[in-house]
């Protein structure tokens, strides 16, 4: 491809004036890219997590050991070495195998606390900042009770009551992670509430349900994203604590938070048995970490392009 044509292409990309939606989509999806690509250590944090997808993808085939069987009579314990990068637990598992296995069910967790949380906290807080009145005390009022307990001390409340298991966890993370997203787009929902845009709409017939739906809620999108990516770091961890303290993903689960409370033990002797997922929990919070700042550098409508 000629000089010429990425030019003609750029500035097609970067123009004014764009002829149809699409090209104005495509235009702001490259500023923001390029905002992006210049912020080294968000990138960082992208390779970090593209790694991440692909080790959960590929962990049958890069996994050199079964995950949840070993040799308890002769690899019990053993050191980081040529035939186990990551060493050995006190089953005989192959440390490495478990925590390449253990990334897809970080990835379930994750994955589905956005899923189920994200939606949850902007269907509350596009309602409560539109409708304002006793809609909007009564939604902020509940929020506010969920916000004034501490995150894992609510989920561990909840596991309790739905017992332990991967699954119960999940829920009882994203019971405790909206609120922050439904404060988010209740203020982005309050700052174009009374906007000429939404007027319009409003003088057109339009019903509330589909302003809010339509209208309202894509722009509160771009800060949701950077929110709940910044909150991935602290969904990985809290899905840790509670394996860690057994409420979360049960034996033989490679789970990362259950492989360090396997090995607390061997803390001082066999370092690596909690060491190894520590480390792996350590490196993909980062990544998720800078992904977030990255990306909401990118998205911010506030930035110029430089």
């Amino acid at each position: 491809m000629s000089a010429e044509t990425i030019q003609s292409r750029r500035d097609w990309l970067l123009s004014e004036r764009p002829a149809s939606r699409m090209q104005a989509r495509l235009g702001r999806a490259y500023v923001a890219w390029r905002r992006f690509s210049a912020n080294r250590l968000a990138f960082l944090g992208l390779l970090i997590i593209i790694a991440l997808l692909v080790v959960a993808a590929l962990a049958g085939v890069l996994a050199p050991y079964s995950p949840t069987f070993g040799d308890l009579k002769g690899s019990r314990l053993l050191a980081p070495g040529a035939e186990h990068w990551f060493g050995t637990d006190d089953l005989g598992r192959d440390i490495l195998s478990r925590i390449l296995y253990g990334s897809r069910w970080t990835l379930y967790v994750v994955i589905l606390v956005a899923i189920i949380a994200a939606p949850i906290g902007l269907l509350v807080g596009t309602v409560a900042g539109y409708a304002g009145g006793w809609t909007d005390a009564i939604l902020m009022r509940i929020t506010d009770i969920f916000l004034a307990f501490p995150k894992l001390i609510l989920a561990l409340a909840f596991v309790a009551a739905l017992g332990p298991g991967i699954e119960n966890a999940v829920l009882a993370i994203a019971i405790t992670s909206w609120p922050p997203y439904a404060r988010i787009a209740r203020a982005e929902t309050l700052t174009v509430r009374n906007s000429d845009y939404i007027k319009a709409v409003q003088l057109m017939g339009a019903s509330p349900f589909r302003i809010v739906l339509r209208h309202i809620m894509p722009l509160c999108i771009s800060s949701l994203i950077i929110r709940v990516t910044l909150d991935m770091a602290g969904i990985i961890l809290t899905a840790a604590g509670l394996g860690f303290l057994g409420l979360g993903a049960q034996p033989p689960l490679p789970e990362w938070g259950t492989m360090i409370a396997s090995g607390r033990r061997f803390v001082l002797d066999q370092w690596w048995v909690a060491g190894a997922p520590g480390f792996a929990i350590l490196i993909v919070s980062l990544g998720f970490n800078l992904l977030g700042d990255g990306l909401r550098d990118a998205l911010d409508p506030r930035s110029g392009d430089q």
